[in-house]
């Protein structure tokens, strides 16, 4: 067997133990709607260890201002299922665990609690790797248990995706930059119009940085 085809068959959760312990960088974990089941697949991958030392399950809006330091004035304008939360809950699971990147998930798993502004389904993906955090917004269809699983499986995926955003913003502060937030600053991928920002970065920066790679990270578009 090639050494292509056991990459492409390796799991995700082995492939970020792999990448976490060649980077020497720790990873936690703060869960909503998936309830501790991003941190349950992670731990399925053997050396784990090395990398992953706690997680949090803040299911409640009290749990994520007591465990995560969560704003009360995030909670109560925004909701708990918002990208401003998501984006407090992946840098407060750092700085709560101590470690250099964190994956977090809220959102509505159903089958109730779903309005017309945030229908069941959606989920926030948030990650935060050495200080640049990054939200998803993200759309699943399918009973409770499909959401819930269908959202840990795109975290883990956002994760590994959200490293390759630690090059972009290196090569932006390393030049001189007019581009603005999201960019420059945290990056708020909602607010991204992926093909133009894609488009700048290739032209300011032709030899360091690619409208694919750009892509790879901004890309949010609702499902």
């Amino acid at each position: 067997m090639s050494s292509d085809r056991i990459m492409a068959e390796e799991p995700i959760e082995k492939k970020i133990t792999r990448i976490l312990i060649h980077r020497k960088m720790t990873v936690t974990a703060a869960e909503s709607c998936t309830g501790g089941l991003v941190a349950g697949t992670l731990v399925n991958a053997d050396g784990i260890s090395e990398v992953f030392k706690e997680s949090y399950v803040t299911y409640s809006n009290e749990a994520k201002h007591k465990l995560l330091g969560v704003k009360k004035e995030t909670l109560e304008k925004y909701g708990a299922v918002s990208r401003q939360t998501a984006a407090e809950m992946a840098e407060g699971a750092v700085r709560a665990a101590g470690a250099d990147a964190s994956v977090v998930t809220t959102g509505v798993a159903g089958p109730g609690g779903g309005t017309e502004e945030k229908p069941v389904g959606l989920v926030y993906i948030g990650c935060c790797v050495k200080g640049c955090t990054i939200v998803k917004r993200c759309f699943y269809g399918g009973d409770r248990q499909g959401v819930r699983h269908s959202a840990v499986k795109e975290a883990l995926r956002f994760y590994i995706a959200s490293f390759s955003q630690i090059s972009i913003r290196a090569c932006l502060k390393n030049h001189s930059c007019n581009l603005h937030a999201p960019i420059c600053g945290k990056f708020s991928l909602h607010s991204v119009d992926v093909a133009h920002y894609a488009a700048l970065i290739q032209a300011k920066f032709p030899t360091n940085c690619n409208a694919h790679l750009a892509e790879s990270i901004f890309q949010t578009r609702s499902r």
